[in-house]
């Protein structure tokens, strides 16, 4: 997707990277598309004073992301994959509990969520294509 190109584009590794550089560059990405949503979750959480906001999924899908860089650079390519899809369950577990509670998520913060599965799904992809 184009998202995924202008991800790896505005990377400097990219002009040096292997396949196993464009993934770690791609997972970088997701990384810092977490940090934005958990932040803007943050927000939504204390202007609605409800300081545990599903949180905790972003929190552990930053932790997934930074296990996975560690396991693409151990070469363990089938964790790699399991912990992106992971993180991505978890923002797919925050999305739906944000819905539930029936809060009004800005246009920017859906669009970040847009992002972020995109890039998740390329991720998984270009992984794939390791195994």
């Amino acid at each position: 997707p184009e998202v995924c190109i202008q991800c790896v584009k505005s990377d400097p590794r990219s002009h040096s990277a292997d396949k196993v550089g464009i993934a770690a560059i791609v997972i970088t990405c997701i990384s810092n598309k977490g940090v934005t949503l958990e932040s803007n979750m943050t927000v939504l959480a204390s202007s609605v004073h409800d300081k545990d906001l599903k949180l905790k999924e972003l929190s552990d899908a930053k932790t997934n992301l930074t296990t996975a860089m560690d396991r693409l650079k151990s070469k363990d390519y089938d964790q790699t994959n399991y912990l992106v899809n992971h993180a991505l369950q978890k923002e797919f577990d925050c999305k739906k509990n944000v819905g539930d509670l029936q809060y009004t998520l800005l246009t920017t913060v859906l669009n970040d969520m847009t992002l972020y599965e995109e890039l998740s799904e390329a991720a998984m992809r270009i992984i794939d294509r390791f195994l």
